[in-house]
């Protein structure tokens, strides 16, 4: 069993730069894939990058033309989301999610019930 937490959301303007982090516990050395999602009240949740845990391979949404980093502590029980020059509309409550591994595929990597764990999310928040 893996247990997922993220932290680092908070209240920011916008341009700014926040990194958030998602603590994985448990057997999580055999997670295949991680991801980030966020959500806003009312809409579908919606993935934004995701990342391979045993070769680095990422994808990422092209809705966010390049401003997230999506990347793996050493340790790999540590996930990261660099967002820089943040909008108004990046406001949401952010998710980290993963798959049992050890493969990990892209395919439809959007699909909330392919991921089996999720954190219980952290909230950003920017103001223009």
């Amino acid at each position: 069993q893996v247990q997922l937490m993220e932290s680092g959301g908070g209240a920011v303007e916008a341009g700014a730069s926040l990194t958030l982090s998602c603590a994985a516990s448990g057997d999580s050395s055999g997670l295949g894939c991680m991801a980030w999602f966020r959500e806003v009240p009312g809409e579908r949740r919606e993935g934004l990058a995701i990342l391979n845990a045993q070769t680095g391979a990422t994808l990422y949404s092209d809705a966010l033309r390049g401003r997230f980093t999506i990347s793996l502590g050493d340790a790999k029980n540590a996930l990261y989301l660099q967002m820089n020059d943040l909008k108004s509309e990046d406001t949401a409550t952010y998710y980290c999610a993963a798959r049992k591994g050890p493969r990990c595929n892209f395919y439809y990597w959007t699909t909330l019930t392919k991921y089996d764990y999720w954190g219980q999310g952290t909230r950003v928040t920017v103001s223009s």
